[in-house]
C-alpha cells in the first residue's frame, strides 16, 4: 500500500470543510445584526466583534489543519506542501492582526491575501507527472483546478477591495468553501488510490 496520505491528513481532510462552515455559522448566529452577505468572515474576529474569541479559535484550527496536511500528505509534491503550510501560517497571521470593523488593517490584508492566493495555487505546485498518481494531481487536473480557484480568488479580491460591493461576504464564503472542499477531495482521492494496490 502506498502511504501517500497519512492518517492525520485524512482526519484533517474530514474536519477541515466542516469547521470552515461551522465557524462562521456559530459565530454569526451569536452576533445579532451580523450580515453574512455584506460582511466578511474576518469581521467576526475583529477587535470590536462580540464573538472574536470564537471565530479566532476557528481560524487557528483551520490554519493548524493546513499545516497537518502539509506534514502528512507526501502524495503532494514538496512545493505544494510548502504552499499549504505557509497558507496555514498566514491564517495565524490574519488572526493575530485582526481587521477593524471600520477601515482596514494592512497586515491583516497581507496575511489574508497570502492565505487565499496560496490556497488557490497549491494544486499547481503539488502537481505530479508520474502516471502512478491519480489524475486529480496530474497536469490536467492540477492546472484546471488552479485556474478555477484563481478565477474565484480574483473575483473575491476584486469584491473585497471595492467599497461599493454589497456581497463580499457571499464571495468570500464561496471561495473558502471551494478551497477547503477541493483540498479535502484531493486528499480523499489520493488516500483511496494509495490503498488500491493492497486490495488487489
Amino acid at each position: 500500500m502506498a502511504n501517500w496520505v497519512r492518517k492525520p491528513a485524512v482526519i484533517a481532510a474530514i474536519i477541515g470543510p466542516i469547521q470552515t462552515w461551522l465557524g462562521w455559522v456559530i459565530a454569526g448566529s451569536l452576533w445579532p445584526g451580523y450580515d453574512p452577505v455584506r460582511q466578511t468572515i474576518s469581521d467576526l474576529a475583529a477587535n470590536e466583534s462580540p464573538v472574536k474569541p470564537i471565530m479566532s479559535a476557528f481560524f487557528i484550527l483551520g490554519g493548524t489543519l493546513s499545516i497537518i496536511v502539509a506534514l502528512f500528505a507526501p502524495v503532494l509534491s514538496m512545493p505544494g506542501r510548502i504552499s499549504i503550510a505557509v497558507s496555514g501560517l498566514a491564517t495565524y497571521g490574519l488572526t493575530i492582526f485582526s481587521t477593524p470593523l471600520v477601515g482596514y488593517s494592512t497586515p491583516h490584508r497581507v496575511f489574508a491575501i497570502t492565505s487565499f492566493v496560496l490556497s488557490s495555487a497549491w494544486p499547481l505546485l503539488s502537481m505530479r507527472f508520474d502516471k502512478k498518481y491519480p489524475a486529480i494531481i496530474r497536469p490536467v487536473g492540477a492546472i484546471s483546478a488552479t485556474v478555477v480557484l484563481t478565477v474565484v480568488s480574483l473575483w473575491f479580491l476584486a469584491t473585497w477591495t471595492d467599497p461599493s460591493a454589497s456581497y463580499v461576504g457571499v464571495a468570500e464564503r464561496l471561495l473558502a468553501v471551494g478551497q477547503t472542499w477541493y483540498l479535502a477531495i484531493v486528499l480523499w482521492v489520493c488516500w483511496y488510490h494509495g490503498r488500491k494496490p493492497a486490495a488487489s
